[in-house]
């Protein structure tokens, strides 16, 4: 009980409401007479492959997010690339302020329909939260610590990686977690350019008007989201050296 105490209340209330929301949601299920459309499209095989589909889009433009963004935000944290730091974030931000399906549809003008438009459209949307906090958790870390790293005869590389990355860790993984998430709900927006993910059950629910299938396809985005963001969080928890909040 003291361990559960010393917890914070993110990491063991989440899950409740994770629980909740799937039991509430699995009760209704059992006691909802669907139509046959609805069948087809909630019966497990159909929807299993559903979800593993908008899974796939999520971790695929994720990795290929932090693959991009963090590097990037080292790089520009280092004294001869700082100066192109305020073009770069801009330039991340105009895929942010732009409206999610606008800029799916441009990149179907472009690169046709399908998977990997959806993937492309998705990584560019979700690059700033990663890229701003990445240099956000370098440029907090103190000048002093990476002085005295430096003054004990470590490399800049060394210092990087064994001091200024560790500290950093937390602020990270806050913009990893970030962009998780704002995956998880954009990628339900590439069922227009012909991408299957949950969002297939929302527009199906929308265009022949079946509301419990819409409701459906919103309880289970939500559901992943909520998922998705814990197992984030205890990533976060678990990799944050001890000693730093």
């Amino acid at each position: 009980m003291s361990r559960l105490r010393r917890l914070p209340i993110d990491v063991w209330f989440e899950p409740i409401v994770i629980l909740v929301i799937a039991v509430g949601y699995v009760l209704w299920y059992r006691s909802t007479t669907f139509t046959a459309t609805e069948q087809a499209s909630l019966g497990w095989d159909n929807l299993q492959t559903t979800i593993v589909q908008h899974i796939e889009l999520t971790v695929v433009a994720t990795v290929i997010v932090v693959v991009v963004a963090i590097p990037l935000g080292i790089a520009l944290t280092r004294p001869a690339l700082r100066r192109l730091e305020p073009i770069a974030v801009n330039i991340a931000n105009i895929g942010q302020a732009a409206p999610a399906v606008g800029l799916l549809v441009l990149f179907t003008f472009w690169l046709g329909t399908g998977f990997r438009t959806a993937i492309v459209g998705l990584v560019v949307y979700a690059v700033l939260p990663i890229l701003q906090n990445t240099i956000v958790g370098l440029r907090q870390v103190d000048q002093r610590t990476i002085e005295a790293s430096r003054g004990i005869g470590y490399s800049a590389a060394r210092t990087l990686l064994q001091v200024e990355l560790p500290l950093a860790v937390p602020v990270i993984l806050n913009g990893v977690r970030t962009a998780l998430v704002i995956l998880v709900g954009t990628a339900t927006l590439s069922t227009f350019i012909g991408a299957t993910s949950l969002g297939t059950l929302i527009t199906t629910g929308v265009t022949l008007f079946l509301p419990k299938l819409l409701l459906s396809g919103a309880i289970l985005v939500g559901l992943l989201a909520l998922i998705i963001d814990w197992l984030g969080r205890l990533v976060e928890l678990a990799a944050t050296p001890r000693g730093i909040s």
